[in-house]
């Protein structure tokens, strides 16, 4: 049986304020989806889900 392991990552407090900062500015609301880390239990594989942030519809993508 193949075991997954999520552990989420969480987002840097000062990387955040300033993106609130910037979408105040330009009246818009950010929606902000913490990355995570998912290994594989018993093997070497790993997987890096990068932060995603939409804005307007248009997804960014942050890696850590």
């Amino acid at each position: 049986m193949i075991n997954v392991i999520k552990k989420e990552i969480d987002m840097k407090e000062s990387l955040k304020k300033r993106l609130e900062i910037i979408c105040d500015f330009c009246n818009t609301t950010p929606t902000i989806i913490n990355g995570s880390i998912r290994k594989i239990d018993k093997t070497n594989l790993n997987y890096i889900e990068p932060h995603r942030i939409i804005i307007n519809n248009v997804m960014l993508v942050r890696l850590l």
